[in-house]
Order: structure tokens, then sequence, then C-alpha cells
């Protein structure tokens, strides 16, 4: 028989477990049930859809991101390398007339803008920040050029196919929101089901612990690296299929931080060691239905940065809150 002490410790551990690792369901549901109580037919197959549309691309990167943030690094870079990849995708398609180019040309230099950040992580031995910072300026300095202020637009003979990667539908599915499942999962087996998900939270969680058992840590740093930008690629060519035109100035601005507000909201600790590939695409939905409602509620969209950055740091409040107990 359990005394009243006993009970009442046993119902505040359920209750810690229960925010602590479901923290982005809770926050999920109630988030939604807000926008029902706001509009009822937010539930409708047609808005459910645009939340996955509207914010697939930002999805994907922050796939990549969350690994990043898994292994206690930063990415700043994302919205620059998308844009410029973007861009010079654009003009890939444009030269070669083929859409299979095009997506492969993306994956690659995604690829390798993530290698850089990586080996100047590793090698360069430069704080992921100071990296890419440098490289999110370095990244829209060299579109800005490549451009001189005009856009990067798909030629008239490519447009329709290419415009429908990214507008058309599968069985009444949007096509963003099946690109934007899938890598979801993929990333989820990645972290879940192979060893190198393991390293990857071994080595945010401590480095040094993590080097002493074995674990190559830059190699570790450099594939999630690459990881990303090659995420960062193929958001890159979904971007230039939806827009069919890409502005050297504004393209993938603040898409770095919308990632980050995802992962950091879906429950992944801001210094690594712990978090959840469910939590960060929960996140990505609940940014879009913050948006949502503050749309319905008329409240202007130039406060929208605002709330991203309030939500970045409620969430990492909580985290620390979390610590403390």
């Amino acid at each position: 028989m359990r005394t009243l002490s006993e009970n009442t410790k046993i119902g505040k551990d359920s209750w810690r477990n229960l925010t602590t690792n479901y923290s982005h369901w809770l926050s999920f549901i109630l988030l939604m049930l807000v926008a029902i109580i706001i509009s009822p037919s937010f539930l409708s197959w047609n808005n459910i859809t645009n939340q996955f549309v509207q914010g697939a691309v930002v999805g994907i990167c922050a796939m990549g991101m969350s690994l990043i943030i898994s292994a206690g690094m930063i990415d700043l870079s994302v919205g620059s390398s998308v844009a410029l990849i973007s861009a010079l995708g654009v003009n890939v398609i444009n030269s070669q007339h083929s859409l299979a180019l095009g997506l492969l040309f993306c994956l690659v230099a995604g690829m390798l803008v993530g290698l850089i950040n990586g080996l100047l992580v590793t090698k360069g031995r430069i704080a992921p920040f100071i990296v890419t910072l440098a490289t999110m300026s370095a990244w829209r300095s060299v579109i800005n050029q490549l451009g001189q202020g005009g856009p990067f637009t798909i030629d008239k003979t490519m447009y329709a196919s290419f415009r429908n990667i990214a507008a058309g539908r599968f069985l009444g599915i949007p096509h963003l929101m099946i690109f934007f499942i899938i890598v979801s999962i993929l990333t989820a087996l990645l972290m879940s089901k192979t060893k190198f998900g393991t390293y990857v939270y071994a080595v945010g969680s401590n480095q040094q612990a993590a080097r002493l058992s074995g674990i190559n840590v830059n190699r570790v740093k450099t594939l999630i690296f690459t990881y990303a930008g090659t995420l960062y690629g193929l958001a890159a060519f979904l971007l230039a299929s939806r827009l069919t035109s890409i502005q050297a100035a504004s393209a993938g601005s603040g898409y770095e931080m919308d990632a980050i507000a995802a992962v950091a909201i879906g429950g992944t600790s801001m210094d690594g060691g712990r978090g959840k590939i469910i939590g960060t695409f929960l996140g990505v939905l609940m940014l879009r239905i913050i948006n949502t409602v503050l749309i319905m509620a008329n409240v202007p969209p130039f406060l929208n940065g605002l709330v991203t950055g309030v939500i970045i740091i409620v969430a990492v409040l909580a985290q620390s809150s979390k610590k403390g107990k």
C-alpha cells in the first residue's frame, strides 16, 4: 500500500517524464486546439496540405539542422546555401534542358557546401558558429554578384515540367508534402537505426567521452554537415521548382532561423546530445500553424520574426528549467 507522499512522487515523476519526452506532442496538440477554436475549418484537407506545402522546404533543411544541433553545433548558412544552389541549379537546367541533371547538380552542390563547412570546423578547428557565419555571408555575396540584382528565372521551355515537381500532386497529395515526409522518415531511420545516429548523439553529449570510446569525432562532424548540405541541395531544387524564379538578395532569407526554431520547439537540446526527428517534424508544422494563427488573428506579418525569436528563447528556457530539476 503506497503512502500519499509516494503517490505524489510517482505522479510528479510521471508528469516530468511526460513533459520531457513528449513535450513536442503536447505543444502540437495544444496549438492545434487553439487553431481549431479560432477557425473550425482549420482541419480541412486543403488547409492541412497547405501547412505541409508552406513548410516543406524549410522542413527539409530543418532535418539537417536537427543532426547539427544534436551534435552540439549550429549552422547559420542555411538560407544563403539554399539561395546559391537554387540559382545555380536554375542555370544548369536552362543550359542543359534536363531536370535530372538539375537535381543531380543541386544535390552534389549541397554536398560540397556541407563538406566545406564540415572541413573548416574539423580540419580548420574553427567554431561552427564562426564558420557558418562566414559562409552565410560568402554564399550570399556570390549569388548577388552572379545575379547583379536580377532574378534567376527558369526558361519557358522548361517551365511547366519544372513547376510541376513542386506544384503537382500524387493521388491528391502535394509533391512537396511527400518529399518532406519521405526525408523526415529517412532521417529518423538514420538517427534511430544506425550507428551513425548513435555517434551523433554521443558527440553532442560529450565529445571527449565519444573520442575515448573510439568514435572518430571529426569524421562524424564532417558527415553531419555533408548530410545536412545534401538536404539543403534538395530543398534548393524544390524551392526553385516552386518559385521558378530565384531572387538573389531574398531567396532563402530567414531559413536558418526557422530551421533552428523548429528544432528547438521540437525538443532537441540546444546543447546537443538529445533530440528526436519526430520533434523537429512537428516543430516545422507548429511554426506553420503559428503563422496561420497569427494571420487569422490579424497580426501584422512583419512581426513573424519577433514571434520566431520568442519561440526560440522560450524553448531554450524550457530546456534549461528541465535540466535544473
